[in-house]
């Protein structure tokens, strides 16, 4: 199975959400690194020397890069779902890529934009 974490997911984490980090431990137990794209991270990082427990989190994750292609998708996805978070976007296009599952504390946003997705695979979006 695919995991996927937007800002929420890390934000959880730092906040010491036990079921959160049992999520993450679970999957990596089971061989799974969970998806960060890197803007995800940029929404959360602000100070490393503070946030030791996020630094733990996104060693066992996968930060994807966001190239010219993902981005220009994202903008695309924004275009027709009428809306503008590009974070949300490049989480939703990359879930779509994958199937697998999200975490978000924002189902609704997250939701809106897939609806906008022509031939995605299969994902789905849990709130944290």
């Amino acid at each position: 199975m695919n995991l996927l974490y937007d800002a929420d997911a890390l934000v959880a984490d730092e906040r010491n959400d036990e079921r959160m980090w049992a999520r993450h431990i679970k999957a990596l137990a089971g061989g799974v690194a969970p998806v960060v794209p890197a803007p995800v991270v940029w929404q959360v990082w602000r100070d490393g020397a503070l946030q030791a427990r996020l630094a733990r989190l996104l060693r066992g994750c996968v930060v994807e890069p966001v190239d010219q292609t993902a981005a220009r998708s994202a903008g695309e996805l924004l275009g027709r779902a009428h809306t503008t978070d590009g974070v949300d976007a490049v989480v939703v296009l990359a879930a779509a890529r994958r199937g697998g599952v999200i975490y978000t504390s924002d189902p609704g946003d997250l939701q809106h934009l897939a609806e906008h997705l022509p031939n995605a695979r299969p994902f789905t979006i849990i709130k944290v």
